[in-house]
């Protein structure tokens, strides 16, 4: 029944890999599933017959779908199907986009989509990696015109060593590296990272290790291709004429030049509107398709004037290649939030607020990998108004999601355990102002405000980007914090973010066919010293180190552990005693099942009363302790003071004060507040407390203590 079946095996960082194509999906024009281990990801690719009328750029698509079933789970919403792409799918999306992207003719328009469907999930098999595969096969072995194949690796850094594809276990807490590499035969295509301070030639040492693995890959899916890939179809070029492209040039190129001299976008933008209208006005009767293209004519002309200026040393705003932006750095910029910076780089303003809450605070994540929830958080937004523009806020995008991603890796290694510093901590960046490198600047404006915040970072982190321009004959240059204008006509933004140590986040995006090891080298000492820069002359200068506490509008945070088998007792039935507790204490309490209790509130005072109740539920009272508790009964032989929810004893009459009392009512009322000492258990469990002892110690200490 399958005549086209046909199946292909190798072996990827010394486990089985299996292709199979030819029996499912048959409308698609290239399609294949990609088992690695028991982990089985499916990938379509599908292109239009013909461009859409009016489409002036590549419009590609590319979707990971990862399904609930492969992990055996049933979604928790409340539609029980699984709705939008988690984060995870959408960053997967993203990495396996970037590689493919640069490969596509430059001049098609005919719209592709790439989509790559999760099936099973074997978690030492990782399924980002299978699909970035599959989506290479199936391009590959299609009729779309394609210039690859590429794929993709994980590289990880255990106990010492570089590991390829690292299992469950090994990307544990041992692991200080989770790199993702793609690339050609010839050249790296993407690097995507989160690291805990690795040193530049340690990072270079992993992305080669990794590429020369992805070289058999390659050369097998290149084979593949060989036996059973189809003739590439014919498409309809969108190439614009070369003779009216140097027409346009010779009519405007000088004007356009003295247009983009200026490091001010909204000056740039405003100059060239004259600019095209006379390219219009001009030439609209010789070529008449050339309304509907101008703003491409227009654009082609920009990228060759800046990429021959950047060639021959030049930047539009005067800089030296590898000179930063002027800069600047602020934190405490509002009341009654925890933390704010705001940090300036060029026309470049980025604003990131923290708010640190209780550690139920945490997101919890409903998708197919093994993270069940993350305490730290960083959201990214990107609004019209930052780069001059006026549309309504739809929320945040795969771009937006993508820079909240990155500039959470870059934070995550020096955030403190949550044994240390027991928060649970949101940053949020707000895009102010847009001209180059708006990530970087929400990695550098997130350290501010957690410095601000008094978050006890382990160091600071600073990010930047570093830019390329290559030649036809092979020769390249890179430059130091581009600019929107550079980055959009350059072939390379190569995002780095770390501390003075080493790095902690890549991202780079390259519209070329791929990165020698000799620019990934250079890049690294370019951003290395940049942000060394950025850190010392700027952002330590503003605040030198973390807050010595938290704001006073922050929670105050404490912590407690309780024995498992009282987590009951604590709790009470229905939860009546911890919400007492809490109302008493105007505190919110979390008990996780190992017997960690979490307390937070603003009054540290009443917090630790409600820590000191816990303990008091959870613990055995002590011989010789000091608890303060509350009158519950009073008889004629004594109170019965209670210390905590269902522990109580008595204080008897001779022990209710320093001087004699005869009648207990005239030393104590129902429902004081008074300081015990435990000064008997006895057989059965009977606390005997003393007030008189209690407050002889407490009048000892001070004294001691003046």
């Amino acid at each position: 029944m399958f005549e086209n079946y046909r199946v292909f095996e190798t072996v990827y960082a010394g486990r089985p890999l299996v292709v199979e194509t030819g029996k499912t999906c048959g409308l698609s024009n290239g399609s294949c599933w990609v088992r690695y281990g028991e982990t089985v990801v499916m990938a379509n690719v599908t292109a239009s017959e013909k461009p859409r009328e009016g489409v002036d750029f590549f419009p590609l698509s590319v979707d990971y779908e990862e399904r609930m079933y492969s992990v055996g789970k049933i979604p928790g919403s409340f539609t029980k199907r699984e709705g939008k792409p988690s984060d995870k799918a959408i960053l997967t999306s993203r990495c396996v986009d970037r590689p493919i992207r640069p490969l596509f003719p430059k001049d098609m328009r005919n719209d592709v989509s790439v989509v790559m469907t999760v099936l099973a999930v074997d978690p030492d098999n990782s399924p980002e990696i299978a699909g970035a595969i599959a989506a290479s096969i199936a391009i590959s072995i299609s009729d779309i015109p394609w210039n690859g194949p590429v794929a993709s690796i994980n590289v990880g850094y255990v106990d010492g060593e570089l590991v390829l594809n690292p299992t469950l276990e090994q990307r544990g807490e041992n692991n200080r590296l989770n790199l993702t590499v793609a690339g050609s035969a010839e050249k790296v295509v993407m690097i995507e990272a989160g690291a805990d301070e690795i040193p530049d030639d340690l990072m270079l040492e992993a992305i080669i290790k990794g590429h020369e693995e992805i070289k058999k890959m390659v050369a097998f899916i290149s084979d593949i291709q060989k036996q059973i890939g189809k003739p590439k179809f014919e498409f309809e070029s969108m190439e614009l004429d070369h003779d009216m492209m140097d027409e346009v040039e010779a009519l405007v190129g000088e004007k356009v030049k003295v247009a983009l001299d200026t490091d001010d976008k909204n000056v740039r933008d405003a100059r060239l509107v004259p600019i095209t209208q006379e390219v219009l006005d001009t030439l609209s009767e010789k070529y008449e398709n050339l309304p509907e293209i101008i703003g491409e004519v227009m654009y082609k002309l920009q990228k060759k004037i800046v990429r021959n200026w950047l060639y021959e040393g030049k930047r539009v705003d005067g800089r030296g290649i590898d000179e930063i932006r002027p800069l600047a750095a602020e934190v405490g910029l509002f009341p009654r939030v925890h933390g704010s910076g705001l940090f300036t780089r060029g026309q470049t303003q980025v604003l990131t607020v923290c708010t640190l809450g209780p550690v139920s605070d945490a997101q919890r994540m409903d998708g197919i990998d093994e993270e069940e929830s993350k305490r730290y958080m960083h959201q990214y937004n990107f609004p019209s108004y930052s780069v001059g523009e006026t549309k309504p806020s739809r929320g945040p995008g795969r771009r937006e999601i993508g820079h909240g991603a990155l500039a959470e890796r870059a934070l995550v290694p020096v955030i403190p355990s949550v044994e240390d510093f027991p928060y649970a901590i949101r940053m949020v960046s707000e895009v102010l102002s847009s001209n180059g490198s708006t990530s970087q600047g929400s990695i550098c404006g997130s350290t501010l405000a957690l410095m601000d915040a008094g978050v006890p970072i382990k160091a600071p982190v600073a990010g930047i980007s570093c830019g390329l321009i290559t030649k036809e004959d092979g020769s390249w240059m890179t430059m130091v914090d581009i600019q929107g204008l550079e980055d959009f006509y350059g072939d390379m933004d190569f995002k780095v973010g770390g501390t003075h140590k080493g790095i902690t986040a890549i991202q780079v995006d390259i519209k070329v066919d791929g990165l020698t090891y000799d620019i990934i080298k250079e890049a690294f000492a370019k951003t290395h010293k940049a942000r060394d820069y950025i850190l010392d002359e700027i952002m330590l200068k503003a605040i030198p180190a973390p807050r010595e506490t938290v704001n006073k509008w922050a929670p105050k945070m404490l912590t407690t552990k309780v024995p498992v088998d009282k987590i009951r007792e604590v709790i009470g039935s229905g939860g009546k005693v911890i919400q007492k507790i809490a109302a008493d204490c105007e505190c919110k309490i979390d008990i996780e099942e190992d017997g960690n209790v979490y307390v937070s509130g603003l009054d540290l005072e009443k917090a630790q009363k409600a820590i000191d109740i816990i303990n008091t539920i959870g613990f055995d009272p002590e011989i010789g302790a000091i608890y303060k508790g509350k009158v519950v009964r009073i008889m004629n032989f004594g109170a019965f003071v209670e210390i905590a929810p269902g522990k109580d004893g008595l204080v008897h009459i001779s022990k209710l004060d320093n001087k004699r009392v005869d009648k207990v009512e005239d030393c104590v009322s129902i429902g004081d507040e008074i300081v015990v000492k435990v000064m008997e258990i006895d057989d059965q469990g009977r606390i005997n407390l003393s007030r008189k002892d209690a407050l002889a110690d407490i009048a000892a200490k001070k004294a001691s203590a003046e």
